[in-house]
């Protein structure tokens, strides 16, 4: 099978320009990798400190469902905490 098969014109012309050595990096790249780096700091950034209470029950299906995604129970309740506020995780009412 010819393994070019597999492209569409546009990713053909990126091969091409990759295998001639004329590919060229985006002029912005620099910025955007550093723009980006920049936001995910401040996305992982831990210094504040949420202390609730909750029932019993709900801790454990906390957990149980920490455990089942493989991550400690507290990152995962800060995982949900932060995709519901950015709107990533929305309520069903």
């Amino acid at each position: 099978m010819n393994i070019r098969a597999k492209y569409d014109d546009e990713e053909l012309n990126i091969l091409q320009a990759w295998e001639a050595g004329t590919l060229k990096p985006d002029s912005g790249m620099a910025q955007a990798i550093k723009s980006h780096r920049v936001a995910a700091q401040a996305t992982f950034k831990k210094d504040q400190r949420l202390n609730i209470r909750i029932s019993s029950r709900d801790l454990k299906s906390l957990q149980a469902r920490a455990l089942e995604e493989g991550v400690p129970y507290q990152t995962f309740a800060a995982s949900l905490l932060h995709k519901f506020v950015n709107g990533h995780l929305v309520s069903q009412r």
